[in-house]
């Protein structure tokens, strides 16, 4: 098939998820937007071939450790993410609820130390639970609508180790800005603050206005924490 042009990327996904909301469906469109792009028959928006530069940028600022720590890459795609975080030496397990975006993932990075897997989000494996030092979330939430959002938020943040990281990247929700045909379904405070009501603490809120992203890193304090810490929550407009 020939080249997208940059501003119909997101085309085909809108398209299927349309599609899946008639039918009551907003995940299943996943895999079947997948499936086609894995036969040259669409294009995913997302998969730009390189780890994502936000997330990249988070790493050279903040230097996160990786000795003995597990990291969890959701809704991993192609896995450029998931072998960059893996090239930092982390325990790295990824998972995508489409069959062919982990059949691909596979594919692409034969004898990855990644263990790919198919899992859903908003039924994780009861094993996932507080498991994680770092949790990466990179456009998984935004591409669904509320619900099933808030609850999938919910599961997200159990996933997080005590003591451990939650790394979320999602298009940030303008209320001044015209509506556009989802996915995405840009993400607002209330979406931001769904997971500290679950639990996690926001350590660094992160309005990137110039790229209308959030990129927010959240942590689950360790029991001992939350009377001695300080009041270190940031925001920033970048």
């Amino acid at each position: 098939m020939s080249p997208t042009p940059e501003d119909d990327r997101d085309r085909d996904a809108q398209q299927f998820a349309a599609a899946g909301l008639v039918t009551d469906d907003p995940t299943g469109w996943f895999e079947r937007l997948y499936a086609a792009a894995n036969k040259g028959e669409a294009v995913v928006p997302w998969d730009g071939g390189d780890p994502n530069r936000f997330l990249v940028e988070w790493v050279e600022r903040e230097r996160p450790s990786a000795v003995g720590r597990r990291a969890l890459v959701v809704g991993c795609g192609f896995g450029d993410d998931s072998e960059y975080v893996a090239g930092l030496g982390f325990d790295t397990e990824a998972f995508d609820i489409a069959p062919s975006a982990i059949a691909e993932a596979r594919r692409r990075h034969p004898g990855s130390a990644v263990r790919y897997r198919v899992a859903d989000l908003l039924r994780p494996p009861p094993e996932w639970r507080g498991a994680f030092g770092l949790v990466v979330e990179i456009y998984t939430l935004q591409a669904l609508p509320d619900p099933p959002r808030r609850g999938a938020a919910v599961q997200l943040a159990g996933l997080v180790a005590p003591g451990g990281t939650l790394l979320l990247i999602a298009f940030r929700r303008d209320p001044a800005a015209p509506e556009a045909p989802p996915p995405p379904w840009p993400l607002d405070r209330d979406d931001l603050d769904a997971l500290t009501g679950a639990g996690l603490r926001p350590v660094r809120v992160e309005e990137l206005v110039d790229a209308d992203r959030w990129r927010v890193e959240y942590r689950r304090d360790r029991p001992d924490e939350g009377a001695r810490r300080p009041d270190a929550d940031q925001d920033s407009t970048d």
